[in-house]
This record gives structure tokens, C-alpha cells and sequence, in this order.
């Protein structure tokens, strides 16, 4: 609503109203009908984010800052591709969604492939793959699910 009340530039009062009613009307008929749920809308994730996301930006810029060093540094590449099965603790689909892409936005992973509670990972080198396995990364997002049931 707030995207097309900017783009519209239509601010009488009658036609705000019924813009928020028929909001309300959506989202009160999509919760009844089951369509809203925890995966779908994850809010419960939003007390628990501002914990997560100086981490992982933390992470990002460390990774970042590895991978320009093995590829730009002197002498020969230092890489080692390795491909491994990274387990999974997180209880729900949202939450191994949540930990394969955390992975894949650190530079140096790619979460290739999911499979039940496992999650097939390429690596740049053995050491990255092993900092993956010692599973900081897994805690912190099984933390970020938090109570999912």
C-alpha cells in the first residue's frame, strides 16, 4: 500500500481507507485460511536479526578479505577446491534455507545442493571448508530460528 501510495500521489483520506481496509481484509483472510504462517512470513526471526546480521556481515568481510588474499597474493594461487557435506541442525525448512545461504553469501562457499539434514558445499580451500565443519556458522543460525515449533 505504501509503494502505491507514493506512486500514485492520491492522498484523500476516503481513498486511504479503503486502501488500509482492504489490507486488513487480505491479511486477516490469509491468516484464516492457513496461508500465513512462520515460513512463509518469518517474523518470529526479527527479535533475534540484529544478533545475526553484524556476524555474518563480520564474516562476509573476513571471507572477502581471504579469498583477494589467496587469489592476489604473491606466488601461486593458493586454493585447494574441495567439495563436502555440511550438517545441518536447524529443525525446519526455513532454517537450512537460512544456513545454505549464509554459506553462499560467504565468499569462498557455494551451498550446492540440500538433502535432508546434509548440505553439499564447494569450498575455495581445505581451510575454509574446515572453518564451515567446526559449525559456528550452524549454531548461529539454529540460534536465529530460535523456537520454530
Amino acid at each position: 500500500m505504501a509503494v502505491w501510495l507514493l506512486n500514485s500521489g492520491h492522498y484523500t483520506v476516503l481513498i486511504t481507507s479503503f486502501g488500509v481496509a482492504s489490507c486488513l481484509l487480505v491479511v486477516m483472510l490469509s491468516h484464516r485460511m492457513g496461508i500465513v504462517d512462520d515460513e512463509g512470513v518469518p517474523i518470529h526471526l526479527l527479535p533475534r536479526l540484529p544478533m545475526y546480521l553484524p556476524w555474518i556481515a563480520k564474516e562476509v568481510v573476513k571471507a572477502n578479505l581471504d579469498v583477494a588474499r589467496r587469489i592476489l597474493g604473491p606466488g601461486r594461487l593458493n586454493v585447494s577446491p574441495r567439495l563436502f557435506d555440511a550438517p545441518t541442525t536447524q529443525r525446519t525448512d526455513l532454517g537450512r534455507v537460512l544456513y545454505a545461504n549464509s554459506i553462499t553469501l560467504t565468499p569462498g562457499t557455494v551451498s550446492i545442493r540440500m538433502n535432508g539434514t546434509m548440505i553439499t558445499v564447494h569450498a575455495i580451500a581445505d581451510e575454509v571448508a574446515d572453518d564451515l565443519l567446526k559449525g559456528e556458522m550452524d549454531r548461529r543460525v539454529t540460534r536465529l530460528e530460535g523456537d520454530a515449533e
